[in-house]
């Protein structure tokens, strides 16, 4: 059955994109103009709205009001909000306030139909293809993956495509990342599902084992071997074979492996012959490679034969837009396992309070912050004080759920003037023996942020009067050319007119993009 998605976008061109990818795939689409528009055809229709898609920056009536009328109406509609730079203050904003996820214009039509099926799960209605939450098991498919985020949905794009073939993979990405999840995706996505699928961390082997762990040994080889071992590539034999932390193998080691790959047959330590093995190799690793491969601690020829496929999964603060969904599916994983009555529920502030932290330790350390919540916890709906750990790390408002939120002001544009920036509380956030390094973007907006008080714009002139529109106009212009280093999009978009408008106006005021404070000629 069809269901109905409600579209409040100023946007017309965006309207129209929108709609059609909501018709592809197969739901009707219903839209407003504004905010207030919006909510009209919200109390016109009642509950037949099943989906709310809801673009942040709109005139008269933001996104941000929108989500305030709807929680003051007891409108439960999941709400999907659209944010034009995705920075972490209007994330966090609104989650606080209501929403359901969130999506980084200009959204994909795969990232759409993510966040549309899971909002119509969590309003219960049926899902075309829609496939039930796994629980932690040794066979995952890809879409036993969670994701919502473009890079995942890039990443799990070449992982099926890899899966067609044999050709050796290497996964690239920080600890806790789900490296290990995506092998194994790979692993039932080919013609070896159903094969042994075997896994080894080359890390956590004594460098005087691995040789044998890897390719076995005769009875007798050496001192200790008692009895014969066949080894990890003989246990693999017909599936795949996970090599986790790849950079960790001994160059000795290396040499072997690379015979492995090259000729299809091992050498077990003590064996007179070769024994041939069909192996599958998937390696994993959270080291830069080539930089090993520089420094000799890792064979160029070995790293040419591997790295024929290379995958890079980015960090999970790197791609904010699947915490909503991998905080829910934990909490219903683990509800289910403690054998809860009801399935353990998250309120709004704990949500944000998830999106906001930067996990270094990636999505293994939300996993364990989920479960000891859903664990620990005295009440059916997860809150803040349900993640202390996590608390005493933000800001004091965001800790106790409470965000600050211009409800009676227009949304302002990430660290501008008015609204505290939660980037100097998050830095404090991250445990400072694995502090990971902030985004380009971070750091231009934490920049923007110690400079901007000085930049206001007085609305009064020296004389006491009301200073003339056209006056503050420019202004307003020049700062935030200089506050978005002169990104024209971004720039039309945060100021709410459209890009010819701007240009315009540019040539209007004299005003040069490139130095947005020259003088006019």
């Amino acid at each position: 059955m069809a269901a109905q998605i409600l579209v409040i976008e100023d946007d017309p061109v965006q309207r129209r994109i929108l709609t059609g990818m909501i018709e592809r795939l197969g739901h009707i689409a219903h839209v407003a103009e504004n905010g207030r528009a919006g909510l009209d055809v919200l109390l016109r229709r009642g509950a037949r709205i099943d989906v709310i898609l809801l673009d942040l920056m709109m005139p008269e009536m933001d996104g941000h009001a929108v989500l305030a009328a709807l929680a003051e109406r007891n409108i439960t509609t999941p709400a999907i909000v659209q944010t034009g730079q995705g920075g972490i203050e209007t994330v966090v904003l609104a989650m606080q306030a209501g929403a359901f996820d969130f999506v980084v214009k200009p959204v994909s039509p795969e990232r759409l139909a993510v966040a549309i099926g899971n909002a119509l799960k969590q309003s219960g209605r049926p899902v075309r293809g829609s496939t039930s939450r796994r629980s932690r098991g040794d066979v995952v498919r890809f879409e036993d993956v969670v994701s919502a985020s473009e890079a995942m949905i890039r990443v799990l794009d070449l992982a099926k495509r890899a899966a067609q073939s044999s050709i050796p993979v290497v996964l690239e990405g920080e600890s806790g990342v789900g490296k290990e999840m995506v092998a194994r995706a790979i692993q039932s996505g080919s013609d070896r599902s159903g094969k042994p699928f075997i896994t080894v961390n080359c890390g956590a082997i004594p460098a005087n084992l691995v040789e044998s762990i890897l390719f076995g040994h005769e009875k007798g080889a050496f001192t200790g071997a008692t009895e014969k071992h066949a080894g990890k590539f003989v246990e693999a034999d017909g599936g795949t074979l996970f090599l986790d932390e790849i950079g960790d193998l001994p160059l000795a080691v290396q040499v072997k492996l690379l015979r492995a790959v090259q000729q299809g047959e091992i050498e077990t330590v003590g064996a007179r012959l070769p024994q041939k093995v069909d192996v599958r190799l998937i390696s994993a690793t959270n080291k830069d490679l080539i930089t090993e491969v520089r420094e000799g601690r890792f064979r160029e020829d070995l790293y040419y034969r591997l790295n024929v496929f290379p995958i890079a999964i980015p960090a999970l603060r790197r791609r904010k837009e699947d915490i909503p969904l991998l905080v829910r599916n934990f909490v219903e994983i683990f509800s289910s396992e403690q054998r809860l009555a009801k399935t353990r529920t998250i309120s709004h502030g704990a949500m944000a309070l998830l999106t906001a932290y930067d996990w270094p330790g990636n999505i293994r350390e939300l996993e364990s912050a989920i479960y000891r919540a859903v664990v620990m916890a005295e009440h059916s709906e997860l809150d803040v004080t349900d993640f202390p750990q996590l608390a005493v790390t933000l800001p004091d408002g965001l800790a106790h759920g409470v965000i600050p939120h211009l409800s009676s002001e227009p949304l302002r544009s990430e660290g501008s003037t008015g609204a505290p920036s939660f980037y100097a509380g998050l830095s404090h956030a991250r445990p400072a023996q694995s502090e990971p390094p902030l985004s380009p973007s971070e750091r231009r907006a934490m920049r923007s942020v110690e400079t901007v008080t000085d930049s206001a714009i007085p609305s009064i002139d020296a004389g006491g009067n009301v200073r003339k529109l056209a006056e503050v106009e420019e202004e307003l212009i020049r700062f935030a050319l200089k506050f978005y280093r002169g990104q024209m999009s971004q720039v039309a978009r945060k100021l709410g007119i459209g890009r010819s408008t701007l240009y315009r106006k540019l040539k209007d005021y004299g005003i040069d993009p490139d130095d947005p404070f020259s003088e006019a000629a």
